[in-house]
């Protein structure tokens, strides 16, 4: 484990994005930042830049005005990322699905590692998913290591390409 993953295994930053909806799920984010639950005891942060963030926390119903942002903040974010879809309506469109402005859900824009199903979601089911989100970047972040380090290997070893 080198010394950045050392120190990153425990503070991954989140990027909070709404794509639209009525906000319900946003109070509950609001609300995990209160000091009664405090999601910052786990390490997490609420970051606005997506070059920062480790995790991008989408709720709401994707837009079609919000579509390209959406990708572009995705696309943004370094590797490894995490993405959190929150609420109904980023599952699938929730109320909003179908209309004539909205793009339904979250993974038809983006892939989504972790969902936190409910309307609105309570702050508990927040906190427990934001968990699993970390396990799974701290994975992710794993994978690359060994990616990484599995070409010095090959390399120290003198394992030649078979193409």
């Amino acid at each position: 484990m080198g010394i950045f993953s050392k120190f990153r295994k425990k503070s991954p930053w989140i990027l909070h994005y709404n794509t639209g909806g009525c906000n319900g799920c946003d109070i509950e984010i609001l609300s995990a930042l209160a000091p009664r639950y405090d999601i910052e005891r786990f390490g997490m942060l609420n970051r606005g830049n997506p070059k920062q963030a480790d995790i991008l926390l989408v709720t709401g119903p994707v837009t079609k005005n919000c579509k390209d942002v959406l990708r572009r903040l995705y696309l943004e974010m370094a590797e490894p990322k995490v993405v959190v879809a929150m609420g109904a309506c980023a599952h699938g469109g929730g109320i909003f699905r179908d209309f004539y402005h909205v793009e339904n859900g979250v993974n038809s824009i983006i892939p989504v590692d972790v969902w936190i199903p409910g309307c609105a979601p309570r702050v508990e089911a927040l906190i427990d998913e934001m968990v699993e989100a970390i396990e799974i970047w701290q994975k992710k972040s794993k994978e690359k290591e060994y990616l990484k380090d599995h070409e010095n290997v090959i390399n120290k070893l003198g394992v030649e390409d078979d193409d």
